[in-house]
């Protein structure tokens, strides 16, 4: 009996390049005989992002697409609270509506989930030998810093807490109350993932093709702060 992968898209003012994501999602050649279920969840948006998502829904039935949307701005977090709650796959992956992660790295990130080594696989962009976009130094020292800060809290040895591309096994990410609503998702989830008894994380080296502000990246400096916030409440109180 086949497998089947949840991809979770929060997508907010994504208009312009949603299609472009979902084109490489639809792309990816899955091993294992592995099946694509795609949810969207628009995080109402001020743009055209779901006249393209149910145009891009309509002209491809081939590819499994359920779609929800938010009426209210709720950020980043809760859009994916909405996506992992309906998601019906073994497992569940994170998936930016952005290009700054590569789909066809999918079958990279979950073959330690298929070969029953791991409960959970973080997408590292700063191991291994994959394409890395240089952009700015002190969102780089900022990641790193926040890494090490969660790591201490958790006695997690990640290089990358902050990576988007994450996948879980479903029943596990679904057990977890997860209350952030924007980017504190990120080092909630690892904090509450890390407090399981037994679980199995992995890391696995990814590509990361980032953008500049001008083309589209939202996370700041007052999120990094906040992130820093979730590091101590979710692991110390």
């Amino acid at each position: 009996m086949s497998s089947t992968l949840s991809i979770v898209i929060p997508a907010y003012n994504e208009g312009p390049t949603i299609h472009r994501i979902l084109n490489k999602v639809k792309a990816v050649q899955m091993e294992w005989g592995m099946k694509k279920e795609v949810i969207i969840v628009n995080d109402c948006s001020k743009d055209n992002t779901e006249e393209s998502i149910l145009a891009y829904q309509s002209a491809n039935p081939e590819l499994p697409i359920t779609y929800y949307k938010h009426e209210i701005n709720q950020g980043k977090g809760a859009a994916l609270h909405t996506g992992i709650k309906h998601a019906t796959g073994n497992y569940v992956i994170i998936q930016d509506a952005d290009l700054e992660y590569d789909p066809e790295e999918y079958n990279l990130l979950l073959k330690p989930l298929v070969d029953g080594f791991a409960d959970v696989v973080y997408g590292s962009r700063f191991m291994g030998g994959k394409p890395h976009r240089i952009l700015f130094f002190w969102h780089s020292i900022g990641n790193k810093w926040l890494t090490t800060a969660s790591n201490m809290c958790t006695n997690l040895n990640l290089s990358d807490m902050e990576t988007c591309y994450k996948v879980f096994r479903r029943e596990i990410i679904q057990a977890i109350k997860l209350e952030e609503k924007r980017f504190g998702f990120e080092p909630e989830v690892t904090a509450k993932i890390s407090k399981l008894p037994k679980i199995r994380i992995y890391e696995v080296g990814i590509s990361y093709y980032g953008r500049t502000y001008e083309e589209g990246k939202k996370i700041g400096w007052k999120d990094a702060f906040r992130a820093l916030y979730c590091i101590l409440k979710y692991n110390l109180f």
